[in-house]
C-alpha cells in the first residue's frame, strides 16, 4: 500500500482528535481548545473518509463535526 498525502492528513486528524479528547475541559479556554480541536481533527478525517469515497464515514464524520461546532458555540456563551 502506498503512502500517500491523505494517509498523513488522516493520522494528523487522529492525533488531533486523540489531544483534543486529553485536554481538560475544567475552564471555558480549555473548553475551546477542546472543540477547535476536535473540529480540526474532524475536519482532516473528512478530507480522507471523501478520499476513500466511504458514503458511512463520510456522514459519520459530518456529524462529528457539526456536533463539535454547535458545542464550541453553545459553550462560548
Amino acid at each position: 500500500m502506498e503512502f500517500t498525502i491523505f494517509h498523513a492528513i488522516s493520522i494528523l486528524g487522529l492525533i488531533l482528535i486523540i489531544v483534543g479528547t486529553i485536554v481538560s475541559k475544567r475552564n471555558k479556554e480549555q473548553r475551546k481548545v477542546y472543540y477547535t480541536l476536535l473540529i480540526l481533527g474532524g475536519i482532516c478525517l473528512e478530507v480522507y473518509s471523501i478520499y476513500l469515497k466511504d458514503i458511512i464515514f463520510i456522514i459519520l464524520q459530518a456529524i462529528f463535526i457539526i456536533t463539535a461546532i454547535w458545542g464550541i458555540v453553545r459553550n462560548s456563551k
